[in-house]
């Protein structure tokens, strides 16, 4: 199949530090081309990868102190993208909703996975215009803002096996990873350590749109004995940070859409105490692969139950849920309904391993996310 993953362009593919939407598409790319697929990545220039590699910027925006206008690079790289389109069975979109209106107007066969938050109430009218877009959520719990939207699967990231290792004897602390913001809940999880009177070792990144906050609520907590503030690491720092790590703290305060570290967590070993927000149901098995909790007071129980946890098991249930080659399937078998749906070409999922038989009964990895069952009537893009 000739696929074209079309990624954000804010960081390279994959990051260089934090960033999971284009992490994502860098391990989706790369099983793809080792399957034998024929894949056009458009990203930025400073991207890896060992697709064929379309660029229109040379690095990062994120990382250009000369980029004040992000928009404007997107559009050059959709009409890039657009001059090319001839040679796609299918286009494979991770922009948000940026390219809709092209989509519709220029493009046959298209599918677009959503990697942020739905649930901003200036999205409903974008969602009702654009109800023939077919979309993937990356969690069952990122859809319930958006039922109108037309839906087609729902896909669980995945990592390959080998990224991460696991690592069975940790050290005596907490680890917190991602960004310092309100909803990702540093300052409960500084909290729970301090209360426990365990070291908990912070890698966040610190956007410039969350700098007042971490100057006027995180910074002085900084001075605590029980908090490393470490700041943002490389994707080869994770596996040591992580791998030592007690347990994952993850007690976000927002409808999480799907949450990476939880996966590179468990890939690890290491298990995850999460509030009850958002995908976290999804992800972890209470009391398998860590604790789903309430509220502080429970997230300080959990920590002193985590000698219940098997970090092997941890290490398994990722391997059987969570790796690359589940993710690449699911995509595989949804660009296989959309692109063999006008008859035009061959339905051939996982690199011509098996055929493509019967949409309407295919389900993704979350058993509650079947394709829209008008997948095989009238076209929706």
């Amino acid at each position: 199949m000739r696929v074209a993953q079309v990624a954000p362009l804010f960081e390279s593919v994959p990051p260089k530090l934090y960033g999971g939407t284009e992490r994502v598409v860098s391990y989706l790319t790369e099983e793809l081309v080792a399957r034998g697929h024929e894949v056009t990545l458009f990203a930025t220039g400073d991207s890896v990868t060992n697709a064929r590699l379309v660029s229109t910027v040379p690095q990062a925006l994120r990382l250009d102190p000369s980029c004040q206008d992000a928009l404007g690079h997107h559009y050059v790289m959709f009409e890039q993208l657009l001059r090319d389109a001839d040679r796609f069975d299918l286009v494979h979109f991770h922009t948000d909703y940026l390219h809709f209106g092209l989509a519709r107007r220029c493009l046959r066969r298209h599918v677009s996975t959503l990697h942020g938050r739905l649930d901003m109430p200036e999205l409903k009218p974008v969602y009702d215009e654009f109800g023939d877009m077919p979309v993937v959520s990356i969690s069952d719990s990122q859809r319930q803002p958006l039922p109108q939207a037309n839906w087609v699967g729902t896909v669980h990231h995945g990592l390959p096996l080998d990224h991460l290792s696991f690592q069975e004897h940790p050290k005596d602390y907490l680890a917190f990873l991602g960004r310092v913001s309100p909803e990702k809940g540093l300052e409960p999880a500084i909290e729970i350590a301090t209360r426990l009177g365990v070291v908990l070792r912070v890698a966040a990144k610190v956007d410039r749109s969350d700098r007042d906050y971490y100057v006027h609520h995180i910074a002085p907590l900084l001075h605590s004995p029980y908090v490393e503030f470490i700041g943002e690491i490389t994707e080869t720092e994770k596996n040591e940070f992580l791998g030592n790590a007690r347990a994952l703290l993850f007690p976000i305060d927002w409808p999480e859409p799907f949450g990476l570290v939880v996966i590179e967590s468990l890939a690890c070993g290491t298990p995850v105490i999460a509030y009850r927000r958002g995908s976290v149901p999804e992800l972890i098995a209470n009391g398998e692969t860590g604790f789903i909790v309430e509220n502080q007071q429970e997230a300080i129980a959990a920590v002193k139950r985590l000698p219940e946890i098997s970090r092997r098991r941890c290490r398994q249930v990722f391997e059987q849920r969570f790796s690359v080659s589940r993710m690449a399937d699911d995509y595989l078998a949804i660009y296989a309904a959309l692109a063999g749906r006008d008859g035009t070409l061959a339905a051939v999922a996982r690199g011509g391993r098996s055929q493509w038989t019967k949409p309407s009964g295919f389900k993704t990895s979350s058993t509650s996310s079947p394709l829209n069952p008008g997948l095989t009537n009238e076209p929706v893009y």
